[in-house]
């Protein structure tokens, strides 16, 4: 489509840059190529990458989450360039890193273009967000994931002789109760106060008679635009420390929050999906991350629009047939409305 063509690779993953046109404004069409695994295969009703279509359906693994959407995107820039050029640039951002550690993906080719002082304006990422009908909301914003390995340290011993050994189970447990019963903050109009979730809990030998050498928890924040990574470690490590535990941690951050306020994006969105579904779509910030979280702090307005979300992840993940087009005229009507 006489884009400008460039390959930003890093750590076994591609990532395509594509470009048309030149100057401000900017508008990204951003997505993943990568799926999650398939599950037993025996569960598919057909292969899940042999696409197929049952009943006004297409079914195979990312047929929604987000082959579908990229498509999608791909044919809202062949329409719209066919008629005119873009006032500004039209770019893609494509990755197939998003379904992993999202370390070499977006995040990567984000960082490469911003040390060459690239500055969008606008980005759509085409990921699965409708809930029951194409176009029934936008997501505007995510919360932030923060996780944390941690080990607290004891002594093993005999539970005979509980005086020779350092219970962490039981020192644990106070710091434990405090943590999930704390409030890290109250949310606000776009998002619901911060969650802290504990996902894995183990410890012990094995043999009932044993106490054991360290207890190991995983858990997870989902923070909002009320808190920030650093605070919730400090907060976090201030009732460790307080408890006296001994222990290890090990933090990652998948992303910051973001939230994209009203503006030429969202009203374009808004009115170009009016036009082809008919309904208001709702402002949305829940749900999981994406690679919006990488997009967003880069400076653009940055929404997700793309089809219903319902079989995402799922054994025989679908699309709607008949969605594909409307949802691709969506897409073109921003194109026109921005660029």
């Amino acid at each position: 489509l006489g884009f400008t063509l460039e390959y930003i690779d890093a750590g076994g993953v591609t990532n395509l840059w594509a470009t048309r046109g030149c100057g401000a404004p900017m508008l990204i069409l951003a997505g993943h190529t990568d799926v999650v695994p398939t599950g037993p295969l025996e569960d598919w009703d057909s292969d899940p990458f042999e696409p197929t279509i049952r009943n006004g359906l297409l079914y195979g693994r990312g047929a929604a989450d987000m082959k579908s959407g990229l498509a999608a995107m791909v044919c809202a820039a062949e329409r719209f360039l066919a008629r005119r050029e873009p006032r500004g640039t039209l770019a893609f951002l494509i990755t197939s890193d998003e379904e992993g550690a999202a370390r070499h993906g977006t995040r990567h080719a984000v960082e490469v273009l911003r040390s060459r002082g690239i500055r969008p304006h606008y980005a759509i990422v085409g990921e699965a967000t409708a809930a029951a009908r194409l176009g029934d909301r936008i997501v505007i914003g995510r919360r932030g994931s923060l996780g944390c390995n941690l080990r607290v340290l004891g002594r093993q011993g005999h539970v005979a002789y509980p005086d020779k050994a350092d219970n962490p189970i039981h020192r644990l447990a106070p710091a434990l109760a405090e943590l999930v019963a704390t409030r890290w903050d109250e949310g606000n109009a776009h998002f619901p106060p911060t969650s802290f979730q504990i996902s894995n809990l183990h410890s012990g030998t094995g043999a009932n008679n044993v106490i054991p050498g360290h207890a190991d928890l995983i858990f997870n924040f989902r923070f909002c635009t009320e808190s920030t990574a650093e605070d919730l470690k400090t907060r976090v490590t201030e009732i460790l420390n307080r408890h006296g535990l001994r222990y290890e941690a090990d933090w990652w951050l998948s992303g910051e929050p973001f939230l994209t306020r009203d503006g030429e994006l969202i009203q374009a969105a808004q009115a170009s999906i009016a036009d082809i579904t008919g309904q208001t779509p709702t402002l949305f910030t829940g749900g999981g991350t994406s690679d919006a979280r990488f997009l967003a702090p880069w400076g653009a307005q940055t929404v997700e629009i793309g089809p219903v979300n319902d079989s995402i992840h799922k054994v025989n993940e679908h699309v709607a047939i008949a969605d594909l087009m409307p949802l691709s005229m969506i897409y073109e009507r921003i194109l026109d409305r921005l660029l």
